[in-house]
């Protein structure tokens, strides 16, 4: 049974993305190569010496072929249906926590504040042994997540692992409600903060609660965070877009190779305030969704965008549905700001003979215009207006910031200290920063660069054949020297850690609100934005 499923779903996924290129390949090439592929299935799955699998084997060459594309393409089984609805409604029946697969176990990353997990007693860094009666030393991680889950009302007993004692927690489930709108407040008497986390179903709805309140408390000037905002559901862009510029502006553009996908979003409703002075916040997390707000504002000349230049994603995905609850979701097209400029930085298409995906950015960037005449490029993201003066990040900080170190150092800081001053005056240390350097130079910190991984397989390698013992005392000079090294890198971006890090271990005691209450204090983006703002000369001349 499942190896005609999976042999359905090839089929299927075959067919949809040749709809979806325009029929670039006629009939009888798709004809040709199914037929081929059925074939060799078949006489693999008959006449190989040892015994297959063929729902492993499919799924492999599902995965291989959608990796060729783009990262954005992929397939989902029925329990990665669920999950992706769940990602996309901010809504399900749960223990209202997050969690991450961590070095294979399944971790608590951040219990929501007054959520049941929270109210339990489960804290970051917990990792999750059993649920109910599974245990996950058998379980995919992966497929655990799923299991958190369920009705809301309804319990579930988890056994987790801390600081390497057991504890039994029972837990009533409850509707989780993911709020994109963490926090917001009057920084001053005229200026408000928006901070903006998440473009899910009830992100519009956030932002004008909150966009209203701040307005009844005497806001007359305005900044909408997005910094580290992935993206989301497009209408919701435009929704709040919509909040900004008039009715019946073009908001983005989607231009696709089936013409029936392609589409001009406009706003539809009547603004909320067409007039007040905004700053929008960006960084290089900033992706899809929270590109199209910024890249919409800006060349309507609408909003000053400060920070660093966004992530860089200008592909729009579709779900196609498949055999047996099974979905695809594919690029479908490419997204394009009203003054014609996609911001895609990532060209999938034109991969070079080793596999490597060039950048848009690297070659001849086109110029746009706004609204205003002020001049805008396309590829790399969007370029902000008033660019934070910083040390170009190293190689070594880049993989620091893309790892567990921060986390796993700031929940072995939670264990060790009781209380912190309040989120708003939290400081880190030099010792305390001393002590992370320290940290990250041991195996298990979770910072491990792409020299460290190369250095385990060639130890690997020379033990296989009998001279890692003769090497030892050389290799393990050569693994110290590449740690100081590393160090060294990283000081320069020094300001940069320290404050990821503060906010890190705010988050532990305050949640994701202590981390915004500390960033409105003490953040360089928001100190810029304020001064921005205040000078109203200095705004008209960036917009004009």
């Amino acid at each position: 049974m499942k190896k005609i499923k999976r042999l359905g779903i090839i089929a299927l996924l075959l067919s949809v993305i040749t709809i979806s290129v325009g029929y670039k390949s006629d009939f009888f090439e798709v004809a040709k190569q199914l037929e081929i592929y059925t074939t060799l299935f078949k006489e693999l799955n008959m006449y190989y010496i040892d015994e297959t699998n063929p729902a492993e084997l499919t799924e492999v060459a599902i995965d291989k072929m959608l990796s060729e594309l783009d990262p954005y393409t992929r397939f989902y089984d029925e329990q990665g249906v669920e999950r992706a609805r769940i990602n996309a409604n901010g809504q399900n029946g749960g223990i209202g926590a997050e969690t991450k697969i961590i070095d294979g176990k399944l971790v608590i990353t951040e219990p929501y504040e007054a959520s049941p997990a929270d109210k339990s007693g489960l804290l970051a860094g917990d990792i999750i042994t059993k649920i109910n009666d599974i245990s996950l030393d058998e379980t995919p991680p992966s497929d655990a997540q799923l299991l958190l889950n369920g009705n809301p009302d309804s319990a579930v007993n988890l056994t987790v692992l801390r600081q390497g004692k057991t504890v039994n927690v029972r837990i009533n489930r409850t509707n989780i409600d993911v709020d994109p709108v963490p926090y917001y407040q009057m920084l001053n008497d005229e200026v408000g903060y928006i901070s903006f986390i998440k473009f899910n179903d009830k992100a519009s709805a956030r932002v004008k609660e909150s966009f209203e309140d701040l307005k009844a408390q005497g806001m007359q000037k305005l900044i909408l965070d997005m910094r580290g905002n992935l993206g989301g559901l497009l209408n919701e862009a435009v929704e709040i877009t919509n909040f900004f510029i008039p009715k019946n502006e073009v908001v983005v553009t989607t231009k696709a190779k089936v013409k029936k996908w392609s589409d001009t979003y406009k706003t539809k409703r009547d603004p909320l305030d067409l007039e007040i002075p905004i700053v929008v916040l960006i960084d290089h997390k900033s992706a899809s969704a929270s590109e199209i707000v910024a890249g919409s504002l800006q060349d309507l000349d609408r909003a000053v965008i400060v920070g660093e230049r966004s992530f860089g994603k200008g592909l729009v995905q579709r779900y196609r549905e498949l055999t047996y609850g099974t979905q695809l979701k594919l690029t479908i097209a490419k997204y394009y700001t009203p003054s014609g400029r996609c911001i895609q930085e990532l060209d999938y298409t034109h991969r070079d003979k080793n596999g490597k995906v060039p950048k848009f950015s690297e070659n001849q960037r086109n110029a746009f215009q706004t609204k205003n005449g002020r001049t805008v490029y396309d590829g790399g993201g969007i370029e902000p207006d008033i660019k934070l003066a910083s040390v170009e990040r190293s190689q070594a900080t880049k993989d620091l910031l893309n790892s567990d170190a921060f986390f796993n150092f700031a929940v072995n800081y939670y264990q060790e200290h009781k209380q912190i001053p309040a989120a708003n005056e939290f400081k880190l240390s030099e010792a305390d920063f001393n002590n992370f350097i320290d940290f990250i130079q041991k195996e298990g910190s979770g910072f491990v660069t792409t020299t460290d991984h190369k250095l385990a397989d060639l130890l690997q390698e020379a033990d296989k054949e009998g001279y890692a013992n003769s090497i030892k005392n050389e290799f393990n000079a050569l693994v110290n020297k590449i740690k100081k090294e590393k160090v060294k890198e990283l000081l320069p971006n020094k300001s940069e850690i320290k404050d990821v890090l503060s906010n890190e271990i705010v988050r532990k005691y305050y949640y994701k609100k202590g981390e915004f209450i500390r960033k409105v204090n003490h953040d360089q983006a928001v100190i810029e934005a304020v001064n921005i703002l205040k000078d109203q000369s200095k705004y008209q001349k960036i917009l004009n």
